[in-house]
């Protein structure tokens, strides 16, 4: 079985959270046979190497095997750096949880990571040292997004290998298709013609997963409508989704837009769970 992301790096600030976030790369580096890096934005000191090394080795990692990186700069741009460098597929880091809340956002530094990688970014909300894994996965089949079927690929790969309760799938109903024309049905065209309408976003999705390999998954197909970051913040929890898959957006934006939606700002705001945006390798950008 190929690698899902054949090079993973590992975002290791010392941090109160970094022994969980090592556990939870040398667990899935093992899943997906991946190769780990580390990356730490800041100098090497002999201290600082000594501790890095033995919580490598609590979470079962050979320092000897697992390459770090100290890089000196902004820990943005030395993360950023080493990971267009050495070629990483994934980037991995923690977000940030806000005081006197169980609730999770993306900061600024998470931000700019998800801006200007040059790879896709997963951000973990809770790390634990002995992880549970992704057992209900939702994925976003954003419509139009020349990523959407790597991102429902990647989605569909990820749950099977965690032998995934769930993979709900969710496609948001752009309404404004159908309602150009509802003036002129008749209420029963309207319910008719809604109904039909909604059909064929259902056989749309059906169509995307049948082109891949999903055996053995169990699937909802979840339609929304209205803000899309708010009701897949929503959607999650109800669920207790423990991984949100989303494509990045290829649009070349300002901003804190520039890889999302705007309105996915209150998702990134409001992370509910562990989120993944799947970024292709023709889209990387310095």
């Amino acid at each position: 079985m190929p690698a899902l992301f054949p090079k993973i790096a590992l975002a290791a600030g010392f941090t109160p959270r970094l022994s969980a976030l090592l556990q939870e790369a040398s667990r899935l580096a093992g899943l997906w046979q991946s190769s780990l890096v580390l990356i730490h934005a800041g100098e090497q000191e002999p201290g600082l190497v000594q501790k890095l090394h033995l919580l490598m080795e609590q979470a079962g990692l050979n320092p000897q095997h697992v390459p770090v990186f100290w890089e000196s700069g902004s820990p943005a741009r030395a993360i950023l750096k080493v990971c267009e460098r050495e070629g990483v597929d994934l980037l991995m880091a923690g977000a940030l949880q806000r005081e006197k809340a169980v609730q999770y956002y993306l900061g600024s530094l998470a931000r700019t990571l998800l801006r200007k990688s040059p790879c896709s970014v997963l951000m973990l909300t809770n790390p634990a040292l002995l992880p549970a894994g992704f057992k209900n996965v939702v994925v976003l089949t954003d419509e139009g997004n020349p990523l959407m079927q790597e991102t429902l690929r990647t989605a569909c790969e990820i749950a099977g290998r965690e032998a995934a309760q769930w993979l709900h799938v969710v496609r948001k109903l752009k309404w404004y298709a159908f309602l150009s024309a509802a003036e002129e049905f008749s209420e029963t065209e309207y319910e008719q013609t809604r109904n039909r309408f909604i059909e064929a976003e259902l056989d749309d999705v059906q169509r995307l997963l049948e082109a891949l390999p999903h055996q053995g998954l169990k699937v909802n197909i979840k339609l929304i409508s209205g803000k899309t970051g708010h009701e897949l913040a929503q959607f999650a929890k109800r669920k207790q989704v423990d991984l949100l898959v989303i494509s990045a957006s290829p649009r070349r934006l300002s901003l804190l837009d520039r890889f999302m939606p705007n309105d996915l700002e209150y998702l990134f705001g409001n992370l509910p769970c562990n989120l993944l945006v799947v970024k292709g390798k023709q889209e990387n950008t310095p």
